[in-house]
């Protein structure tokens, strides 16, 4: 059985609660069959997709070059059977936009429950990502969201650096791909009895083996252009948007040299970026099984989470909704990507959309509840 420490701060007093998760439901193995989405739901075959691939002693070079081509969209060119194989995804991956009263239909009588992506998700996608700035009107729509619906940002950045991006304390905050959790802080939470933040963190003893592989890391990517290395505090990020395609393979073999001597480490690869991760069992999809159990959620069949996110780290938790029948993911993303989500939103703007949209829904129903 692994033990995980959560923390739950009252007042100025922080109670350590050591919560046996191996025996929590939010484990639970038992697979249940999905059932259709709002629209219909067709099963995508992966044979023309990769899939996520951690990068162990066993890839090659080629092989992870070959996948980090594959996560750049902007090398492929319009031919017809690529604009065929956009209308078939399409078919199969509707937009959620178009497809809303259907999604509202689906949801009718249960709590919806939001789970956000950051980058490329409400911001969009930049050659810094220390410059990932959501824009003034997604801030606002998020703020009117959270006082709608239990909201929390669940991204593989730094749970700190995400909360300085957004500057909203009404939100729940995942990060370091879920290894890094907290609740509101002021003036607690109106989702669950008690209020009070809720902090995680199952992969704390691994902080100074993150940080000792984040200074090598930094010293031995230096002579490659562009690389940059971002510590998310409980994993690494090693970005490749601003590297010559022909330098992947040099920053490959640099990651890879540092990161052999580690072996309780993993390098998985993303949009635009490696990382670096503790081998332990959690990812962005027990993340939100966390969050649903620690807002009341877990053993209910009245919840309806939506998870909308645009990288393969999301694709954890929209797995997780399609093993609970539980809710739907919306993959972000302009191109056909193999996924376990639903639907699907082109870009950042779109979300807002979509957001906007369920506000406005739920600020409808609460006027017609108090009409009655």
């Amino acid at each position: 059985m692994t033990n995980q420490n959560v923390v739950v701060p009252e007042s100025t007093i922080n109670l350590a609660i050591t919560v046996a998760v191996a025996n929590s439901s939010i484990f639970s193995t038992a697979a249940q069959k999905p059932p259709a989405a709002p629209g219909g739901y067709i099963s995508i075959s992966r044979k023309n997709f990769l899939k996520n691939l951690e990068i162990n002693g066993g890839a090659t070079i080629n092989a992870l070059v070959d996948s980090m081509r594959a996560s750049s969209p902007t090398h492929h060119k319009s031919t017809p059977s690529l604009v065929d194989d956009q209308t078939s995804w399409m078919d199969q991956h509707p937009s959620a936009l178009e497809m809303f009263e259907q999604i509202i239909d689906a949801s009718k009588g249960k709590q919806i429950v939001m789970f956000l992506d950051y980058d490329g998700t409400l911001s969009p996608i930049v050659e810094d990502p220390d410059r990932a700035f959501m824009s003034k009107k997604m801030r606002a729509t998020l703020r009117k969201l959270a006082r709608c619906f239990p909201t929390a940002i669940v991204s593989g950045r730094c749970r700190d650096k995400v909360y300085k991006f957004v500057r909203l304390a009404e939100l729940y905050y995942a990060g370091s791909h879920g290894m890094d959790i907290r609740g509101p802080v002021k003036g607690g939470s109106k989702y669950k009895k008690g209020g009070g933040a809720v902090l995680c963190q199952p992969a704390s003893e691994f902080l100074p083996m993150i940080d000792e592989v984040y200074k090598e890391l930094i010293e031995r990517t230096k002579s490659t252009p562009g690389a940059k290395v971002e510590n998310n505090k409980f994993c690494l990020s090693v970005h490749f948007r601003c590297v010559e395609e022909k330098k992947w393979d040099e920053l490959i073999q640099q990651v890879k040299s540092v990161i052999k001597e580690y072996p309780k480490l993993r390098l998985t690869q993303g949009r635009k970026v490696l990382e670096i991760r503790p081998t332990i069992k959690w990812d962005k999809g027990k993340a939100l099984e966390f969050l649903l159990e620690s807002l009341g959620f877990a053993n209910r069949s009245d919840v309806f989470p939506v998870c909308i996110g645009d990288d393969r780290t999301d694709e954890d938790a929209f797995k997780i909704l399609r093993e609970r029948g539980q809710g739907f993911g919306i993959l972000v993303s302009k191109f056909p990507k193999d996924t376990n989500a639903s639907y699907s939103l082109q870009e950042p703007n779109e979300v807002m959309d979509f957001l906007q949209r369920l506000v406005e829904w739920k600020q409808m129903s609460l006027g017609e509840e108090a009409s009655v």
